[in-house]
């Protein structure tokens, strides 16, 4: 007689109106997707999260978002076997006790954003943050990884808290925030503790005018797709390891509901990877004819603007802007048109639905049959050939691209219990290249 399994039900503590809970939620299924668990999910219909009743649940195990305190301390009241998941911390005496966690870790993700600006050229740092809070920790966490990093290159960072965002305080915070971003030396390059605060702070200085990424380079966390799509300039963005945190904390309630302990074992995935876009590629400029026109044509290559427009809005001829980028860029204003709208289709095609045709209307094109031209002529394929190979690829071998800015990572470290632990000593813990690999002992 066939076995029946074991079915489980399982409880998700999130609130998924965040990109960070959303994708962490995405892990835990592609786990189950890919294992034979067999899991009822408890999650609300709007996917928020509610407390009320949850130590009287009749279930068999929970996986949470410590980032909540709310969540964390009702946990405390569970005597169900329980996964936390949130922020990494410097000091060890602020992650939770007696329970597994599973962060992000929030040292490497200011690291990869602050080597990725170091790498453009830049010399000058800041670093955009929030006010203080209970349930933003992780902020805070991603503020001291930024100093960390600045003093230990004996550089003087800059960071700004600015003020919550409100119907009632909006024009107030833009006005402060471009007061901050005037007052900053230039070219700087700033770092977003999320992709919301960096939108924020991106939209603020094309209205002030401040040239991006020309004067100021910015890169946000959490590539949300929301956030990179709602700016003129496309935001850069550091990657988190959300889905294998996922994945790493579905892995051990899984065994926690066959026997195993994993009291107070802590694993702290590294980023992802990085989404380089324009709003962090800097390249060093000396004439301020070059800087206005980069700035006009990254807000409005994609609505057709031709080189006439562009040298209207720097107030010189054509000739003369021509000139200045041919000297500079070794390309013509036109090129760098075309470039930047090749670009922004290419990132369509990544990371849309949208047909050949609509892209084409949607970045500029005079017509789908100039886009082929000009796929053919600079990579080498059609946009359906490119769009075939991205879909055979996965995301997992080289795809042609007008600007191949991701590099990943893939590492996990996992620390002992009470481990004394500083951003420095990295190095000398374990790297593990998979959660099969890391906990593999415990199946």
């Amino acid at each position: 007689m066939t076995r029946i399994p074991t079915v489980h039900r399982i409880a998700l503590l999130f609130n998924a109106n965040k990109i960070f809970d959303r994708d962490i939620i995405a892990g835990i299924g592609e786990y189950l997707t890919s294992t034979r668990a067999s899991w009822d999910l408890f999650l609300e219909e709007d996917f928020r999260c509610r407390l009320q009743g949850i130590e009287d649940w009749q279930g068999h195990g929970i996986i949470a978002d410590f980032d909540d305190p709310a969540i964390a301390e009702a946990m405390t009241r569970v005597r169900l076997p329980v996964v936390a998941v949130g922020g990494s911390y410097a000091d060890t005496d602020d992650y939770p006790r007696d329970v597994p966690y599973v962060a992000t870790d929030n040292f490497k993700l200011v690291k990869l954003a602050y080597d990725h600006l170091i790498e453009a050229g830049l010399q000058n740092f800041a670093c955009f943050s929030l006010p203080p809070a209970p349930t933003n920790r992780w902020a805070q966490e991603r503020e001291k990884a930024f100093t960390t990093l600045t003093q230990r290159d004996g550089i003087s960072g800059h960071v700004y808290r600015g003020v919550g965002t409100s119907a009632q305080s909006w024009d107030n915070a833009v006005e402060q925030q471009i007061a901050w971003v005037r007052s900053l030396p230039k070219p700087v390059g700033i770092i977003g503790v999320t992709d919301a605060r960096a939108r924020q702070l991106l939209q603020a200085c094309l209205c002030a005018g401040i040239a991006v990424p020309e004067q100021v380079a910015l890169i946000g966390i959490d590539d949300d797709p929301l956030a990179r799509i709602l700016t003129r300039v496309p935001l850069s963005s550091v990657i988190q390891g959300t889905l294998e945190m996922g994945r790493t904390a579905a892995h051990l309630l899984h065994q926690m509901l066959h026997g195993a302990s994993f009291t107070d074992t802590r694993i702290l995935v590294p980023p992802a990877g990085i989404n380089v876009l324009a709003s962090s590629q800097h390249e060093v400029r000396t004439h301020p004819h070059v800087m206005q026109a980069l700035h006009f044509i990254r807000q409005y290559a994609c609505q057709g603007i031709k080189t006439e427009q562009v040298a209207d809005y720097v107030g010189i001829s054509r000739s003369s802007l021509d000139w200045y980028f041919r000297r500079e860029l070794r390309r013509s204003v036109h090129d760098e048109i075309l470039r930047f709208k090749l670009e922004a289709a290419c990132q369509m095609l990544r990371q849309s639905a949208l047909s050949i045709a609509d892209v084409a209307v949607a970045c500029g094109f005079t017509s789908v049959q100039y886009l082929h031209v000009v796929f053919r002529r600079e990579l080498g394929c059609t946009p359906k050939e490119y769009q075939d190979q991205l879909l055979l690829a996965s995301g997992k071998a080289a795809v042609p691209s007008a600007a191949d800015g991701l590099d990943r990572t893939s590492s996990i470290e996992v620390i002992a219990a009470r481990a004394p632990h500083t951003p420095h000593a990295s190095h000398g813990m374990r790297r593990l290249p998979s959660i099969t690999q890391s906990l593999r002992a415990s199946d």
